[in-house]
């Protein structure tokens, strides 16, 4: 039976690593399957992760119609058992509908990566539909670390190192960007410095690491 699944996590959880992971695992077992994403940090048509690996992908705009999209390939002889979604936040409600249509009437397995919600905590209204259709969703196990520590569960967006709750719901930026000269960026937060606003800069500590990863990417 084709599945449905919706894989959640903050920023800095490693979604978009998995999604990287479980595309591996499937096109080398001979499956056949389409990659898509929407406003990828990288840049348009890509999907990447923080690890510094990246495939080409399909860009979703707001008119995209994975049905369409798939119906059409399917009819020129093309096999699809998969498809990866990432930055599946950004996605219509009624994209994420297409999606489900697709595992339920041609039984293609599709795998959604995404964050549950925005910088107000307020869900994503393709996130919302995911938990909604999904047959499974589930909350990635690599938690991100908010400065102190302690489990980042909420993702607050920063204006040179202080946090806001002003502005349109989707606006990209970074984790690792630091949002100086103004530019926006976002910080994983627990819930007790969310509400108080005490982002990494107002503690006075470094919120990356400036240390190499222990292998080569």
């Amino acid at each position: 039976m084709a599945e449905l699944v919706f894989y959640a996590g903050t920023m800095d959880c490693g979604k978009s690593t998995l999604a990287l992971q479980t595309d591996h695992n499937h096109s080398s077992r001979g499956r056949t399957g389409l990659v898509f994403t929407r406003l990828d940090r990288a840049g348009e048509s890509l999907l990447s992760s923080r690890l510094g690996l990246a495939v080409p992908a399909i860009e979703v705009g707001d008119d995209f119609d994975f049905r369409r999209y798939v119906v059409d390939r399917l009819s020129v002889g093309a096999r699809i058992d998969y498809i990866i979604c990432d930055e599946v936040q950004f996605y219509r409600e009624e994209q994420v509908d297409q999606l489900a249509r697709l595992v339920d009437e041609l039984a293609i397995d599709v795998f959604a990566f995404g964050i549950m919600t925005d910088f107000r905590t307020h869900l994503f209204p393709g996130s919302r539909r995911l938990v909604e259709l999904a047959d499974r969703t589930q909350v990635l196990q690599v938690e991100a670390l908010c400065w102190c520590g302690a489990r980042a569960i909420h993702n607050a967006r920063t204006i040179d190192g202080i946090m806001t709750t002003e502005g349109d719901q989707v606006l990209v930026g970074d984790v690792s960007s630091g949002g100086g000269d103004g530019a926006p960026a976002y910080e994983v937060l627990c819930r007790r410095h969310y509400r108080t606003g005490l982002t990494a800069k107002r503690a006075g500590v470094e919120h990356m690491s400036k240390a190499p990863l222990p292998f080569d990417v």
